[in-house]
């Protein structure tokens, strides 16, 4: 365990918290003292999860969230103040990207799966977090969107559409917070190296270095330094932002 002070006791609730990601920033949290909140859809990688947290001596719960229904969202956010009676910090995490179509070849049922789980879970755990963290006495949301918030690909409209509104929820609400003690924050990551990644690439890495300026796809960990800073004290002035985790594609 960590000897730093900064996460000790914390609650900290992350979404898709059994994968990629956000499993890499649970495992962070949970070795900095942090008390993990963690929502999946798959019960049995958070059950997994959770043996792993808790035999490392970190501290966590787990509850099957699918976060397109807003009932689900409620009831993790519940599950921490139930619990820990405070919500100090989030990571919205969960996401998903269904097969690469144009717009007319992209079926109704992906179309709709990927705008709920994508913008519509950021916004509903956002809703819930809120009011909590306005009953702890404040709090920090970090929310992951994508490159493609920034920018759009071929093939990926619904994408890139939830995306885009993560990035245009984010300002919205850390508007609404700004002088309340919560503040609102979008990491955007370029291609790292997750199991969704493996899946679209069919594991290699390589496969998309020639669109990187640094030449080479990101790594869970790379993403969780930027995500635990935004969440931190250390970024006390920093709301409404977006963090670019990319290996300078943005920049292009």
């Amino acid at each position: 365990m960590s000897q730093s002070t900064e996460w000790r006791d914390k609650v900290v609730i992350v979404t898709g918290g059994a994968s990629g990601m956000g499993r890499d920033v649970c495992k962070a949290l949970a070795a900095e003292g942090a008390r993990l909140v963690i929502g999946n859809r798959n019960a049995e990688a958070g059950q997994r999860l959770l043996e792993e947290i808790e035999a490392s001596g970190g501290q966590a719960v787990f509850q099957v969230t699918d976060v397109s229904r807003a009932a689900d969202c409620q009831a993790l956010v519940a599950l921490a103040m139930q619990r820990y009676g405070r919500l100090d910090a989030a990571f919205n995490n969960a996401g998903l990207q269904r097969a690469f179509n144009p717009i007319d070849a992209t079926p109704d049922e992906d179309l709709s799966e990927v705008i709920d789980i994508n913008l519509k879970g950021i916004l509903y755990m956002m809703k819930y977090e809120a009011a909590a963290m306005l009953a702890s006495g404040g709090g920090a949301i970090v929310n992951n969107a994508s490159i493609f918030g920034l920018k759009a690909m071929p093939d990926t409209a619904c994408y890139v559409a939830s995306k885009h509104g993560i990035v245009g929820a984010t300002r919205a609400v850390a508007l609404d917070y700004a002088t309340r003690g919560i503040r609102v924050n979008a990491v955007c990551p370029g291609p790292i190296k997750t199991p969704s990644f493996d899946r679209v690439t069919a594991g290699d890495d390589h496969l998309y270095d020639d669109g990187v300026p640094m030449r080479r796809i990101g790594q869970p960990a790379e993403v969780t330094a930027a995500v635990l800073w935004l969440l931190s004290d250390q970024a006390a002035y920093v709301t409404g932002s977006t963090l670019s985790v990319d290996g300078g594609m943005s920049a292009e």
